[in-house]
């Protein structure tokens, strides 16, 4: 299980400082359970399935997807939170307000765009509010 706590937290992008203040331990802590030198706890492996939505059964036997599916809504509330509290994310916050912003036109002309860069076609065409 070290193994996927540590390919985790690399998959977030966080320090071991960081993911351990996310599920309330100490970066020392972190560090012995990546290393296999200590055991992770039941109560810390729910914090980190709670935090970081986790699927339990791939934590605990790498079997199963990485993260529970969400709802859309769910995800971008999710993402939102994550947003307000991440001191670091200050572009995210401005291009999220550039977006809040847009009117409707400057809307289909970025889904354009979009599709254009990513390849996509498949990028839901939906009306925009």
């Amino acid at each position: 299980m070290h193994e996927r706590i540590k390919m985790l937290r690399k998959y977030l992008n966080l320090t071991q400082q960081a993911f351990a203040g996310r599920i309330g331990l100490k970066q020392n802590s972190i560090a012995l359970i990546e290393s296999g030198k200590r055991n992770i706890s039941n109560q810390a492996i729910f914090g980190i399935c709670r935090e970081f939505r986790v699927n339990e059964q791939w934590l605990r036997t790498g079997e199963g997807e990485m993260f529970v599916l969400v709802e859309e809504a769910d995800a971008i509330t999710a993402f939102i939170d994550d947003l307000l509290c991440d001191e670091s994310a200050r572009f995210k916050r401005r291009l999220i307000r550039v977006l809040s912003e847009l009117s409707e036109k400057e809307w289909s002309l970025l889904e354009l765009r979009l599709r254009q860069i990513t390849g996509n076609a498949d990028i839901e065409s939906a009306p925009h509010e």
